[in-house]
């Protein structure tokens, strides 16, 4: 049994604060069953049932009993508290032993379901999604992490119930380009707090290092910020005393006072820009599209489609779209590849994944000839130039000529040769109309 201490409005902010922990995709909350709960801060929370059952056993302790439960079957007995008007100082039955299994419209399911795998989702994410869905939250968010060429884009995708109905919808997603390291496998950001007067510390995990970060920047007293599985295998990487931050590890002060770049994205049904072009574009990449709608005319229209990370965000907290229409723009990306030795390119499936990839924004690793011998790149399509990139896998440009075919070099050097000449035409011509 979860006890309360005696404090007005207490359920409330509790059920408010489980609200939103579980939109942020915490799933199960940790508290000491031998002390009652006074504030936020004798509840810990975490994404998934193992981690929580290893934190409750972690401390558990004679006079400090330590119990897990689903943070929805909690949620669901503080709304029955505020419900009854009972006082707060009074005890809440057992969540574990008092289930009250909603309802979930399995349509509506099905429909996200759908719409998420359309977007690129991963089939862990909309799990978690379903997990969501099923606790009857108002609105939450599912956070997904997706590879970069550094560092790694954070997914966070926004599904919120209708006001009319206990239908949800997905409202947007955001992606966020992180530089600092990405998190090893069941790792979090733990911001570990001391315990005070005999009572046990609080662990709060996160999976995105901005959440992390905003939330130990808020914390009053003593607290660190470390990277683990938990709080027995951490590394820590900020510390505060006194509620001031008095430490931060080199390798994470990027991440710590840097703001990452971020767009949010607004899906119509699961049609528009996917997860994997959006995390690509994040990074500074362009893709291709040929199912836009010119919003004026109506006509669909296909074109190269990058963000205008130059000029920085808007009003709105977006980067504006630049746009090189197909074919009016004249990046044809089949007739460029030709110009280039690359071994992929000899065969018809491997061809087209490579021009696949390459339209949504990837950097595909490549066998390209140089020098005689064969070698591993990074390509990028680049159609604001008209071109192509090379890269090493370490992330080294390379010159694009030495890839070429000895057509291509040839085409190139007569272009240039025709160039010169109209060149010497153009200054013969300006010295006759000077003299």
């Amino acid at each position: 049994m979860v006890e309360l201490t005696y404090k007005i409005g207490l359920a409330t902010g509790l059920r408010k604060y489980l609200e939103e922990q579980a939109s942020l995709g915490q799933t199960y909350v940790v508290y000491d069953t031998d002390h009652p709960v006074s504030s936020e801060f004798d509840l810990t929370c975490f994404p998934d049932a193992i981690s929580a059952v290893r934190f409750e056993r972690e401390y558990r302790q004679i006079f400090n009993w330590h119990q897990s439960v689903p943070i929805s079957d909690m949620i669901y007995q503080l709304k029955e508290l505020e419900k009854s008007g009972l006082k707060s100082d009074q005890k809440l039955n057992n969540p574990k032993t008092s289930l009250k299994t909603k309802a979930m419209n399995l349509n509506n399911l099905e429909d996200r379901k759908d719409e998420m795998k359309a977007l690129g989702a991963s089939e862990e994410t909309i799990a978690k999604m379903e997990e969501m869905m099923k606790t009857g939250v108002p609105k939450f968010k599912v956070h997904q992490a997706m590879p970069a060429n550094k560092g790694q884009v954070d997914v966070e995708f926004y599904l919120q119930q209708s006001s009319k109905s206990e239908y949800y919808f997905l409202n947007k997603f955001t992606v966020a380009h992180n530089l600092g390291k990405p998190l090893e496998k069941d790792q979090h950001y733990l911001i570990i707090t001391p315990g005070e007067k005999g009572k046990a510390g609080s662990v709060k995990q996160f999976d995105l290092v901005t959440d992390a970060v905003e939330g130990f920047k808020k914390r009053e007293g003593n607290a660190e910020l470390a990277i683990g599985k938990d709080a027995a295998h951490k590394q820590v990487v900020a510390t505060m005393e006194n509620g001031k931050v008095n430490f931060v590890t080199k390798d994470f002060r990027g991440a710590f006072y840097g703001k990452p770049a971020s767009q949010t994205m607004w899906p119509d049904r699961g049609k528009g820009f996917t997860v994997q072009q959006s995390a690509q574009m994040i990074q500074g990449y362009a893709v291709y599209r040929n199912d836009l709608v010119n919003f004026l005319s109506g006509e669909p229209y296909a074109a190269w489609v990058k963000f205008d990370m130059d000029k920085g965000v808007g009003a709105n907290g977006n980067f504006n779209l630049q746009q090189y229409h197909d074919p009016q723009y004249g990046f044809d990306l089949p007739k460029i590849l030709d110009n280039y030795k690359i071994k992929e390119l000899s065969v018809p499936e491997k061809r087209e994944k490579l021009e696949s990839d390459l339209r949504n924004g990837l950097t595909p690793l490549v066998s390209a000839e140089k020098d005689g011998q064969s070698v591993k790149l990074l390509l990028e399509a680049v159609p604001r130039y008209g071109k192509v990139n090379f890269y090493t896998p370490e992330g080294t440009m390379e010159k694009r000529e030495q890839f070429m075919t000895k057509a291509a070099l040839a085409t190139i050097m007569d272009a240039g040769q025709h160039k010169g000449k109209n060149k010497d035409k153009q200054h013969e011509a300006g010295m006759g109309i000077g003299s």
